[in-house]
Parts: C-alpha cells; structure tokens; sequence
C-alpha cells in the first residue's frame, strides 16, 4: 500500500493476543452503540475511529478506552479483534531515527457502547456521529479494503 510518499505492506491479523506493547504505534476501536458505528470528526483530519497513541503505563485496552471516552465522549466494553502489521521493511523512505518501528502494529479493538456522554469538544474531536456501518465511506475518506475487512469482523463479533 501507498501511504504518503512510502511504499507500506499492510498486513491483518485476527490474533487474539496483543502484539509487544512496545512494538503498538497506535490503537484504534470499532465502536458501536446497538447497530450504530461511532465515527468521530477530527480536527484537520476528518472521520476517523476513535483511537490513539499509548501513554504511559497503559495497556492496550486502556488507551483505546480512553481515546473513545476522549474523543467521542462514551464508554463501553471492549474486546481485542487483532491488529494491522505494518512493515517498512520494503521502504526505502524508512528513516533509522524514525519515533515507529520498522515494523509496528496498530491494534483494534470492538467496543460495545454501554453508555454516550455529553459531547463536550474538550479534546482533538468537533463531533461525534452514529451511523449505519454501511454508510461509513460517505464520511471516511480514506477508506480502504483493510478497513473494510477489519469492520466487517468486527460486526460479526457481537
């Protein structure tokens, strides 16, 4: 895959257990209240799951539960459904001193929404929506096959 101006080999996996703490660049979670997908409007970036970096001393499911209570203001149960590896090693833009690993892993993660909070903006989000998953491409513009895949298993994982 073509990510910015490097040449990336995306890779999915359904392991249920999470990959090196210190190898995840990112968490992310398929959010649903009932049927309803949770997408969250970031600023300068546009729909996105809800989703992050790991802060100190969190785990995985600890991130992602606080960036879904930061970023669209709910709270819910999560359970692990894999990550994305994601390779550099065919990358000839890949820089030794780059902050990510030169194969790292984004973590996801299916969240059961048990509670939608006030909706304050406090953090890097302008909005939150719930949307019928099949409408997902009308907001997320970078919408790809592997997304897709990743939240049709999410969906079967209720």
């Amino acid at each position: 895959m073509n990510w910015g101006k490097a040449k990336v080999k995306l890779t999915w996996n359904r392991d249920k257990q999470p990959p090196p703490r210190e190898l995840i660049t990112s968490v992310h979670g398929c959010c649903f209240k009932d049927d309803n997908l949770l997408l969250v409007n970031l600023n300068h970036r546009g729909w996105d799951f809800p989703g992050g970096h790991i802060e100190y001393e969190e785990n995985p499911e600890e991130c992602l539960k606080r960036e879904a209570y930061e970023e669209g203001y709910v709270t819910g149960t999560c359970s692990l459904l894999g990550y994305i590896i994601v390779d550099h090693n065919e990358n000839p833009n890949w820089d030794e001193n780059s902050p990510y690993p030169k194969v790292g892993y984004q973590v996801f993660y299916r969240m059961d929404i048990d509670q939608l909070h006030d909706f304050k903006a406090k953090y890097e989000a302008e909005e939150r929506i719930l949307i019928n998953p099949i409408e997902v491409t009308e907001y997320y513009h970078d919408w790809n096959e592997l997304y897709q895949e990743i939240l049709d298993y999410a969906l079967r994982q209720r």
